[in-house]
């Protein structure tokens, strides 16, 4: 039963953070929105970029601190693969003009077609990878 009221927790509070950032300050919860911003030019909103981002670098230390031992991440890929698919994923959200999280979580609550169009594509290129990837024609 765990295995399935953590994930529905989990994303229930992503769910009430993105409402909650949208109500209160009429902003998208999309990361790399908020990251670009702070890093923008004289940014005069700050602020709750910053307190954003150390919300969610304290996730895992609030994990700790409830369940006594730090969340488990296994990562099999090697550190060339890692840093490929991270610049990889910064290009995408450059070009698809957002990230899963601003696409995803809030652009297909607020019905963007935009949003929907983004995330039809982030999920094909995942089957695509996927099947790649299982059929070991890429590795």
């Amino acid at each position: 039963m765990n295995a399935f009221l953590a994930p529905l927790a989990g994303g229930a509070l992503i769910g009430a953070s993105a409402a909650l950032l949208l109500l209160a300050n009429g902003r998208i919860a999309g990361i790399s929105g908020i990251v670009g911003g702070l890093l923008g030019p004289a940014s005069r909103d700050w602020a709750w970029r910053v307190a954003f981002l150390v919300g969610l670098f304290a996730g895992p230390a609030l994990f700790r601190a409830t369940a006594g031992h730090w969340p488990q991440i296994r990562i099999d890929a090697s550190w060339p693969m890692l840093v490929g698919a991270g610049l990889l994923v910064g290009f995408g959200t450059r070009l698809g003009s957002g990230c899963t999280s601003g696409h995803g979580v809030c652009g297909l609550a607020r019905l963007s077609p935009r949003s929907l169009a983004a995330v039809a594509t982030f999920m094909a290129a995942a089957i695509i990878t996927v099947f790649l990837v299982r059929h070991g024609l890429v590795r």
